[in-house]
């Protein structure tokens, strides 16, 4: 609630750079750094599993990454959306990004993307009509049910040629 009211204060950090070198951390709720992306869960998610999927490199546009650095982050955002699929059983996704403050990014100066799971009769109405996000399982509880995964995934990226 501190955050919905404006009331907390903002890190000195990016969100997109959590400290560490290590692939995982539930603090910072990364499930996943390797590499030039990460992928961690949305502290103010609109669903469960609202995940966040960034290039570490901070950068504001799509048009200032490489090829190297695109082909690891779209590569990323399939496997989490499989994850996501595999564990939390949505009937469909909403996937994306907004470039610019102006577009709706929150935190428009590095780029990432938004993996939203969505389900038949979801109660995101509540947000348009009373501000009010209903949110049914604790993100603690979500971040350790999709880790192993995250987990695997790290491993078989570690393995490939």
């Amino acid at each position: 609630m501190e955050h919905v009211l404006g009331k907390t204060r903002r890190p000195g950090t990016c969100l997109f750079e959590p400290p560490g070198k290590g692939f995982c951390a539930k603090e910072d709720l990364l499930l996943y750094r390797n590499g030039g992306c990460i992928c961690l869960l949305n502290r103010f998610p609109y669903t469960n599993g609202h995940l966040l999927v960034a290039p570490t490199r901070h950068v504001s546009c799509v048009t200032e990454l490489n090829e190297k650095e695109m082909t690891p982050l779209m590569a990323l955002v399939s496997a989490a959306t499989a994850i996501l699929r595999r564990i939390l059983e949505p009937d469909g996704f909403n996937i994306g990004l907004n470039l610019g403050s102006e577009a709706g990014a929150g935190i428009a100066d590095h780029l990432h993307f938004h993996i939203v799971p969505r389900w038949r009769d979801d109660v995101n109405f509540m947000t348009v009509l009373a501000d009010v996000r209903a949110i049914p399982e604790h993100i603690e509880t979500t971040y350790d049910r999709l880790l192993p995964e995250f987990q695997a995934y790290y491993q078989l990226q570690k393995t490939a040629p």
